[in-house]
């Protein structure tokens, strides 16, 4: 009888065993918060945080930034154009540049030094951008202000705007009237530079890419 009130023992006590893991299993369920994700993960590709900043500073799209980068320089950072446009962004320090210095409230304009830099030349390239945007802040579709700011990059705003209408806010209402892809053919047949369309595909593809 002994040997069998053991072995009654032993299953009473493993089932009750049992029976508790489960609660105790359930302490380590609990949500807690997740760990910092390292700054790479958050914004990969090169340059990934410092165009993260600079587009949050000036509120210009991220994707955007990218894209242009990607197109003018191949994200590198020491190519000089044959007209002297600079770095990641291609940006000329009399026009591009000196206009970025002027919205930060800096005289003058930067070196060719400073635009060889990776993070000066995102900062004045957005900072440029973001000027664009101010400037064309009349169109109403998303798609086709993303258009003439690709455009306005390569060619200024004046220029484009000039294709639509003499007068700025009859050129705006105008393109408020069509669609992106009106605005696109618009362009291809009208813009003076012949390049500016070709330029507006390659970025427009970089961007669809990269989002």
């Amino acid at each position: 009888m002994k040997p069998n009130i053991l072995y009654l023992m032993a299953a009473l006590l493993l089932a009750g065993c049992a029976k508790e893991t489960p609660v105790q299993t359930t302490r380590f369920l609990n949500p807690s918060p997740l760990p910092q994700r390292d700054a790479s993960l958050m914004h990969p590709g090169p340059y990934g945080d410092v165009i993260h900043q600079a587009a949050n500073t000036y509120g210009v799209d991220e994707t955007l930034v990218k894209a242009i980068i990607q197109v003018e320089s191949g994200y590198n950072p020491t190519v000089v154009s044959k007209s002297n446009a600079i770095g990641l962004m291609q940006l000329k320090a009399s026009t591009a540049g000196r206009d970025a210095y002027r919205m930060k409230g800096r005289y003058g304009q930067p070196t060719p030094r400073d635009l060889k830099d990776p993070a000066v030349n995102i900062d004045l390239g957005t900072a440029y951008l973001s000027i664009l945007q101010q400037q064309l802040s009349g169109i109403n579709n998303p798609e086709t202000r993303r258009y003439a700011t690709t455009l306005a990059y390569v060619n200024g705003a004046g220029a484009l705007l000039r294709t639509f209408a003499k007068d700025k806010t009859y050129a705006i209402a105008k393109i408020n009237l069509m669609t992106p892809a009106e605005f696109s053919q618009h362009v291809q047949k009208n813009h003076p530079a012949p390049q500016a369309p070709r330029y507006l595909w390659k970025v427009n593809n970089a961007y669809l890419a990269m989002r």
